[in-house]
């Protein structure tokens, strides 16, 4: 065996991640003969990039987002909706009209915002309703639809997600530097950097460190380990998405309607 050592950005990860989630075989076979849904996110973005093999308007693919300031809900009037590809195309349908349709061969995309030790995922709810995962949670796993959950590393968090969700919620804190949150546990398949590798070529990484300055804040830096021919294609694979521009979005606190935020309420 031999090794390489691989820096990402948390954008770069992202798009590693993404092209991973399309190689899945329950994604492609959805992608020719069921139902597709994916919601908002900067990892899913790049996700749908990968489906439909064109760029999307990312910073529209964003409804909250943990910016400098703190955290933050992107107006719904600078979102687009979720992008639900049915048969390998691009539908203009709504969440709501196609819940109710998906089966076991479907597939439902969301990201996460939090992983721990035990590889549970978490998201973190800034709607008091729970927000997507609140609605449809229920409806996936009744019905058995495959439900992926891509997730960076740079989201790894020290503890039990689930022992956080018991403490944290949008009426528990008495400040927040922006919108207080609850988080959610869910059940899915995880897809981080370290599944990414493999699934897309077949080597196995492991993690060294993370974070980084001028830039490279949250990033992971990963030992890989594989053939020869793996590796090579480990360092085109990496060659190719060295350099991804992370996500921008704006946001305004004089005109945010989001209800719960701090610097809105004072």
């Amino acid at each position: 065996m031999s090794y390489i050592q691989v820096t990402l950005t948390p954008a770069e990860s992202k798009r590693l991640i993404a092209k991973a989630v399309a190689a899945l075989p329950e994604v492609k076979r959805a992608l020719r003969q069921g139902t597709i849904v994916i919601g908002l996110g900067t990892t899913n973005a790049r996700v749908a990039e990968e489906l439909l093999g064109k760029k999307i308007e990312r910073e529209k693919f964003v409804a909250g987002a943990v910016l400098p300031k703190g955290t933050c809900v992107v107006p719904r009037e600078r979102r687009r909706g979720d992008i639900i590809i049915r048969g390998g195309k691009l539908i203009e349908s709504k969440l709501n009209d196609v819940l109710p349709e998906l089966t076991a061969g479907d597939v439902f995309i969301k990201g996460a915002n939090a992983l721990d030790a035990s590889g549970a995922a978490g998201v973190l709810l800034a709607s008091r309703r729970g927000g997507t995962v609140g609605s449809v949670l229920g409806t996936l796993m009744a019905r058995g639809v495959n439900f992926i959950i891509p997730v960076g590393l740079e989201k790894f968090i020290p503890g039990s997600i689930q022992r956080v969700s018991k403490t944290t919620g949008i009426f528990r804190a008495s400040y927040a530097t922006g919108c207080p949150l609850g988080i959610m546990p869910v059940a899915g398949k995880v897809i981080t950097e370290l599944e990414a590798f493999e699934i897309l070529i077949g080597a196995k990484a492991i993690t060294m460190g993370k974070g980084g300055i001028f830039g490279a804040e949250g990033s992971v830096t990963l030992f890989v380990q594989g053939t020869q021919k793996q590796l090579s294609k480990a360092r085109k694979l990496v060659n190719g998405i060295k350099g991804e521009p992370s996500t921008k979005v704006e946001t305004n606190c004089r005109t945010c309607q989001q209800p719960d935020c701090w610097y809105k309420k004072h």
